[in-house]
């Protein structure tokens, strides 16, 4: 089970202790969020905070754009270091070639489904991703309630994996009862913020007592 910190939810303050405690807490991934305050309304991580985070461990990053065009902006995100970039179908004309262009940068390329993109408008694209990552919330903000019907989605993307062969993960509220409960329907990784992780105390105990879940 991937366990994936939310970098968003982190202390800026202390920004590269934060990632070191947490890279000795064993983390497997950094999970940074890109936002441009126009493909959601809110604004955060920009290219310097994610090569702090490069910068402060050797663990992978990945780098969630929320953004208009990330064709645009894909090889600053490349350069940085970033070993795996999320895109939504939704910000850009040409999904396939973006996620092309993504894999030639020789990063993993994935997709974060909205919750209300269906899985029928995006499954082509599954043919030429590396990563599915299913939204539980609305993108944007932390701290939203879970949405109930995206377990539905998650189910069925479960089965799809083994056809196309990505990695499933999710996005959103993943506290440690949704996390046992989305494992089970075949989810391989969770992105972790305020309701599993950060301002619960010690990480390693966080990320430990999550580990237990999927044994």
């Amino acid at each position: 089970m991937l366990l994936c910190p939310s970098m968003m939810c982190a202390d800026y303050g202390n920004l590269r202790s934060e990632v070191q405690e947490l890279d000795a807490a064993g983390a497997d991934m950094f999970h940074c969020d890109v936002m441009d305050g126009s493909f959601v309304p809110n604004i955060a991580m920009g290219l310097m905070d994610i090569k702090a985070v490069r910068s402060a461990t050797e663990k992978p990053i990945d780098c969630h754009l929320m953004i208009e065009h990330p064709a645009r902006s894909i090889d600053l995100f490349l350069d940085a270091g970033v070993d795996l970039i999320y895109i939504h179908p939704e910000s850009e004309r040409y999904c396939v070639k973006t996620l092309a262009a993504i894999r030639d940068g020789g990063a993993k390329a994935g997709i974060a489904i909205n919750p209300d993109t269906s899985i029928p408008s995006i499954e082509e694209l599954l043919n030429v991703v590396d990563y599915v990552m299913v939204m539980t919330v609305s993108p944007g903000f932390a701290g939203q309630a879970f949405i109930e019907f995206t377990k539905d989605k998650i189910a069925r993307l479960a089965e799809l994996k083994h056809r196309y062969g990505f990695t499933l993960t999710v996005d959103g509220a993943c506290s440690p009862e949704r996390i046992a409960e989305l494992s089970g329907l075949g989810a391989d990784g969770f992105i972790l913020g305020t309701s599993a992780l950060f301002g619960k105390g010690d990480y390693a105990q966080s990320i430990k007592a999550l580990r237990a879940l999927h044994a």
